[in-house]
């Protein structure tokens, strides 16, 4: 048998699914009979998972949001944080912000960032991110 015959052995056994389940047991489970509860993830795995969700992320905003790619890099990589943390229909929600950053008018696009119920929910995230917005840099 080759690892591809007991990798195929495996999934046939014991299924592939995409989303959270309970197992037989009651476990939270996902892919491969990965049981989350006992075994969670590695930080390998946490760090493909969200360079996956990033690609995402930034694929969505530039569909949907063009003006994205003619912005300096610092303030394209807040909105694609934004994206990642709110979804593509709630950076839609940002109607005013939007406009501001149409109109090349960052200092507003940041003041609309913080007056909202977002900022209000993730603080410091928020800040910093208008920050970057304002000025275009990021001091890491």
């Amino acid at each position: 048998m080759t690892s591809d015959d007991f990798e195929n052995m495996l999934m046939r056994h014991e299924g592939v699914r995409l989303s959270l389940y309970k197992c037989s047991e009651g476990f939270n489970t996902i892919g491969v009979g990965r049981n989350l509860d006992s075994n969670g993830i590695s930080l390998d795995e946490a760090m493909l998972l969200m360079r996956n969700d990033v690609d995402k992320a930034a694929r969505d905003l530039g569909t949907h949001f063009p003006i994205v790619h003619e912005l300096d890099s610092n303030r394209y990589y807040v909105l694609v944080n934004m994206v990642f943390n709110l979804g593509l229909v709630g950076i839609s929600r940002f109607k005013k912000m939007w406009a501001a950053i149409s109109s090349r008018d960052y200092e507003q696009a940041a003041l609309e960032m913080l007056d909202s119920k977002w900022a209000d929910q993730v603080g410091n995230r928020a800040v910093e991110l208008s920050e970057i917005m304002k000025t275009g840099e990021y001091n890491g």
